[in-house]
């Protein structure tokens, strides 16, 4: 896996990515999601909410939903958020490693900071299982199938937080590299 990410820790390819993944993100952010928003009655969708909701509030939102807001989670959110989590994995995955590679430590115990990201993706992946199934089988949702899909729901979230910290910090350590050897040069 080291090889692979190694591999193709290519700058360019890099910004490719981060642009393609944060325009999926855009369209989710200012299309998918108002629309399925727009039915939810000021509800918040389960995607949006990184500290969790509970069975109550799963009834109560698809309720609120009704069936064309419904449909439109399903058909217009889901898809392309089933395309996000990939992008998402490998985009910050590749990201961090360039960073690590440039303050030369991707070859220490950092590098396993390059798959918090890929995890983050994986739980997203879940998460989108569990709503698919929910929304399929309204009004008979289990309260375990609830419970799961939010334990993924937040697991997403948190991971996602943690590697972007993680590359805050990483930045800034370089940051503060570069003006400190800039320094030294003069």
């Amino acid at each position: 896996m080291k090889d692979l990410i190694k591999k193709n820790i290519n700058g360019r390819k890099i910004l490719l990515l981060l642009i393609l993944t944060n325009v999926i993100y855009a369209i989710m952010l200012t299309i998918t999601i108002p629309k399925v928003m727009s039915f939810a009655e000021g509800m918040k969708l389960l995607d949006m909410m990184p500290t969790g909701y509970n069975s109550e509030y799963v009834n109560a939102l698809l309720s609120a939903l009704g069936p064309a807001g419904r449909d439109a989670y399903l058909f217009n959110q889901i898809p392309l958020d089933m395309i996000y989590p990939l992008l998402f994995g490998i985009t910050y995955c590749l990201l961090l490693a360039y960073i690590l590679n440039k303050l030369q430590k991707l070859d220490s115990f950092l590098f396993y900071l390059c798959f918090i990201p890929l995890f983050s993706g994986l739980f997203d992946y879940f998460e989108n299982i569990g709503i698919i199934t929910i929304l399929s089988n309204y009004p008979a949702n289990s309260d375990l199938l609830t419970q799961t899909t939010n334990v993924f729901s937040v697991a997403k979230s948190s991971s996602a937080v943690i590697a972007f910290t993680i590359l805050i910090i990483l930045f800034s350590v370089y940051g503060i590299k570069l003006i400190i050897s800039k320094r030294a040069g003069n």
